[in-house]
């Protein structure tokens, strides 16, 4: 039997996902006020984005892990989010954008769980191997960022969705040209050998897992919430912004190249404690000395830990708790819980920390959300070593 990892079809997944990521993120928010829309309907449209993780990820990864050929809805749901996208090229009311943004966003959101499960379905017993795939997501979040951050300079942000488009279809085709792996148990009446969804989840140690990913997302919060204002409150120029946000993410690429030799040679739950402790100390020196450029910088360069490594981890765990058919919905409630509803309580508990005591507030309570994960990790999750290839 063929065993090679198809690494190049499943990075071209990663790559065109993550470079629309890389568009939308930054920019999208500006492109709604080319649109005429006002600070709050964007805050409203935005959280839309955060709020269809919560259902989207895991209804996307329980129709598919039902489906006799689960394939079907990764090209269903890469066709609607294109079709979606269209949308916005219509002269949309702000109750249009709304609709349009549900939509999207759902179909969007739904995908990338279970493609996730399909990469790990390529890799039983060398699951340390992801990080070298998923880096190409990286590659393509920071190079398209770059490369529209000097374009808007010579053309109207309103022309974003022009620009979007054609990595959404590449999004399409790329989906057509993946398949699942030797790793993937296809559904089967009675459930099959596998232990159900509903048992997996019951298990302590996948409890404290998923309530790790949640506290940790909530800490993350004031970054992606109010980074930039709070560095611009302290005397930062903008050409300096886009810096420190390219600095977090190229360091990231550097991790996901070396994650398998990292978890190889540690296992999990090591490179775990050590992210989530520097999560902590990057939220607390961002709170308590924002005025020093090189100490920010510093703590930007903790992303290669503290999101890479944490991330590759995670993903180890994953393919050993979620197993075979149940990869997809695991993958479907781990983005659910964490970027879903972690990324809506993380920006809400910021909103309210940065009015209660500003922006050193909002980062010192994500430190004390990153400590608490740290704990819940030491205390509740089993070591967790990568098989080595052969």
């Amino acid at each position: 039997m063929n065993t090679d990892v198809p690494k190049a079809r499943l990075s071209s997944f990663y790559l065109a996902y993550y470079a629309a990521l890389g568009a939308f993120t930054p920019y999208w928010s500006l492109y709604l006020q080319a649109r005429g829309q006002e600070a709050t309907a964007i805050s409203v449209l935005m959280s839309l984005w955060y709020g269809t993780r919560i259902v989207a990820p895991s209804a996307w990864g329980w129709l598919a892990g039902r489906s006799a050929q689960p394939i079907r809805w990764l090209h269903l749901g890469c066709g609607l989010t294109v079709l979606s996208f269209l949308a916005f090229f219509l002269p949309l009311s702000f109750a249009g954008l709304f609709g349009a943004m549900v939509v999207f966003c759902f179909f969007y959101n739904a995908v990338m769980p279970q493609f996730e499960a399909i990469t790990l379905s390529h890799l039983p017993g060398r699951s340390e191997q992801y990080g070298a795939i998923r880096v190409w997501g990286s590659i393509g979040f920071i190079a398209v960022v770059a490369l529209l951050g000097v374009i808007f300079d010579h053309l109207a942000v309103v022309h974003l969705p022009w620009l979007m488009l054609p990595l959404f279809l590449a999004l399409g085709a790329s989906s057509l040209g993946n398949r699942y792996g030797p790793g993937h148990a296809p559904a089967a009446a009675g459930g099959g050998d596998d232990p159900g969804l509903r048992a997996v989840l019951r298990r302590r140690e996948v409890v404290a897992f998923l309530l790790m990913a949640l506290l940790t997302q909530i800490s993350f919060g004031p970054l992606y919430t109010f980074f930039s204002l709070y560095l611009q409150e302290h005397g930062y120029r903008a050409s300096s912004l886009g810096l420190y946000w390219a600095l977090g993410v190229a360091v990231e690429i550097v991790v996901f190249f070396f994650a398998a030799r990292l978890l190889s040679r540690w296992d999990a739950r090591t490179v775990l404690l050590a992210a989530l402790a520097s999560v902590a100390l990057r939220w607390t020196v961002t709170a308590l000395l924002p005025e020093r450029p090189w100490v920010i910088a510093l703590a930007q360069l903790t992303h290669a830990l503290n999101f890479a490594a944490f991330y590759a981890a995670c993903m180890l765990y994953m393919a050993r708790f979620f197993p075979g058919r149940l990869a997809g919905h695991g993958q479907g409630v781990f983005y659910g819980f964490s970027s879903g509803l972690g990324g809506v309580l993380g920006a809400l508990i910021a909103g309210q920390a940065w009015r209660l005591g500003g922006g050193q507030a909002a980062f010192l309570v994500a430190a004390v959300f990153a400590a608490a994960a740290l704990v819940l990790a030491w205390l509740g999750l089993p070591a967790a070593r990568a098989a080595r290839a052969g």
